[in-house]
């Protein structure tokens, strides 16, 4: 397993784990979300493209991350690679890149996102309202002080 910076090839792997994964996110919600594909989302797809991306991979790329500055904009596990601890290790090596407090933004729903996050240091210290392709979701903003 390596973790490298993505290149122009990465792209449409990224786009399918995104598109294969963004939906579960969401899965604890209590209204229904339709997928709104990566590449007709213009604002993700524009914050996505102004991120430093980083890709995961065995035999092929299993999850994406990606940072601006101190966010953490993403972190996508494809459906076929969850449960192997790939997403702690992407996180990991995320928050090395980070010089000084990270923060991150996840659907309040999503336990086993935030789970993960407490686990690392992430406390939750604002929540408000969003949506996803027009349907209303809350969203935790988590930041994870600097290690001293």
């Amino acid at each position: 397993m390596i973790i490298r910076r993505s290149t122009e090839t990465d792209f449409d792997a990224i786009i399918e784990i995104y598109n294969n994964a963004k939906l579960d996110e969401l899965i604890y919600e209590s209204r229904t979300y339709t997928l709104l594909p990566l590449l007709q989302d213009n604002r993700r797809l524009q914050r996505l493209k102004s991120s430093d991306i980083y890709v995961l991979k065995n035999d092929h790329i299993d999850a994406y991350g990606a940072v601006v500055d101190r966010e953490i904009r993403a972190l996508y596990v494809h459906s076929n690679a969850r449960g192997k601890g790939l997403g702690e290790q992407l996180l990991q090596y995320l928050i090395q890149r980070i010089n000084g407090p990270a923060t991150l933004c996840v659907a309040k729903s999503n336990l086993p996102a935030v789970t993960l996050y407490n686990k690392h240091g992430f406390v939750v210290v604002r929540e408000f309202k969003s949506s996803y392709n027009g349907v209303p979701v809350q969203v935790n903003e988590m930041v994870r002080p600097p290690l001293l």
